[in-house]
């Protein structure tokens, strides 16, 4: 396959996402759709492409589950839990009950207002100097917790113990493979005005990795007459 990709994401470029490898692009996807009538192509034709929409358009989605990404992740843990709710994947995430070792914390630059009506998501940003204080507050608490960490390991504890000092923003790295229906509902769900950025960011740069592979698909599902949002 093309050399990895790789998309930094949040503030600061403090998080990324690599598209590790993929499997099957546009043209396995109208060939799953046509073997009824055991008929292939090698090469997509603007017929094939206006089946590829038809499919999208009347939510025939299996044949897209033909095509498959795997990708690696680096984030903040309260994103990767947000994540793993989408069970149609397959997950691997580094265990720190088996490793000490790199381990960094995510410290925003931007802080976002509650939203007064959507109890689920922020709004504007809180004005520049509360933010820098913040984010200091941040910086000490997180410094706190590692000291902790480091001293529960000093005095024997044991790795699997130790870590539940360890606060919700911990970068993580996970390993991510699903195939491209579920990938375009996780899309539509992730890339979404009432998403929490610092998960819609990852969403966003996903679309960009993927976009010269399936491109008729990003179009019509994202771009089209149909699109969502």
């Amino acid at each position: 396959m093309e050399p990895k990709q790789t998309i930094r994401v949040l503030d600061n470029d403090q998080g990324y996402i690599t598209l590790l490898d993929h499997m099957g692009s546009e043209v396995d996807i109208v060939n799953a759709a046509r073997v009824s009538y055991d008929k292939y192509t090698d090469t997509m034709r603007e017929r094939d492409h206006k089946l590829l929409r038809y499919l999208i358009k009347n939510q025939h989605t299996s044949p897209l589950e033909m095509v498959v990404f795997k990708f690696e992740v680096y984030c903040p843990l309260f994103v990767t839990r947000q994540w793993f709710r989408h069970r149609m994947w397959s997950y691997n995430e580094v265990s720190r009950r088996y490793t000490s070792e790199n381990i960094d914390f995510y410290i925003p630059q931007n802080f976002r207002k509650q939203d007064k009506k959507n109890k689920q998501v922020g709004s504007e940003q809180l004005d520049a100097q509360t933010q820098e204080n913040l984010g200091r507050e941040i910086e000490v608490a997180t410094k706190q917790a590692l000291q902790l960490y480091d001293n529960l390991l000093e005095k024997g504890v044991c790795r699997e113990q130790a870590r539940m000092v360890l606060p919700q923003n911990l970068m993580t790295k996970f390993i991510g493979r699903t195939d491209l229906n579920n990938l375009i509902k996780f899309l539509k769900l992730r890339d979404d005005s009432h998403s929490q950025w610092e998960i819609r960011v990852y969403a966003q740069a996903i679309k960009e990795l993927i976009g010269t592979i399936v491109p008729t698909v990003i179009k019509e599902c994202f771009h089209g007459d149909n699109a969502e949002n």
